[in-house]
């Protein structure tokens, strides 16, 4: 609540007491203060809501970045569950062909888990 017994103090006799307004000298100085009180709360409250509408705003564009970015992400997710999918049915054909293939197969997979160790390796000796 705002302080009343101050600024009638300083231009009339007036006190502010349980809601009403006693030894009002001017009636026309009450009315002017009481609307410049309700102008200058009226100013706070349009600064107030207008900073509210920028946050409003600033958060809409932040939620469309952040729903373009998981489309993208929709799309790569779908892009590489088509290439393993095909990799696993290529690589199914080829353990299903014959003996030959399945050395291969077994060659193959042992030199790709040689391969991940030393990658490992090599990796946490460089962070080191």
């Amino acid at each position: 609540m705002a302080d009343w017994t101050r600024d009638f103090s300083l231009r009339t006799s007036l006190t502010f007491k349980d809601g009403d307004i006693h030894g009002a000298q001017n009636p026309g100085a009450v009315e002017e203060i009481l609307d410049r009180e309700n102008k200058r709360m009226a100013d706070s409250l349009a600064s107030k809501v207008t900073r509210l509408k920028s946050l409003a705003l600033d958060i809409d564009r932040d939620a469309e970045d952040q729903n373009r970015y998981l489309d993208g992400m929709d799309s790569d997710f779908t892009s590489m569950t088509g290439l393993l999918t095909g990799s696993m049915k290529r690589f199914s054909t080829m353990a299903r062909s014959g003996r030959d293939n399945r050395k291969l197969l077994c060659g193959m997979a042992l030199g790709l888990i040689v391969a991940f160790f030393i990658l490992s390796y090599l990796l946490s000796r460089a962070r080191t």
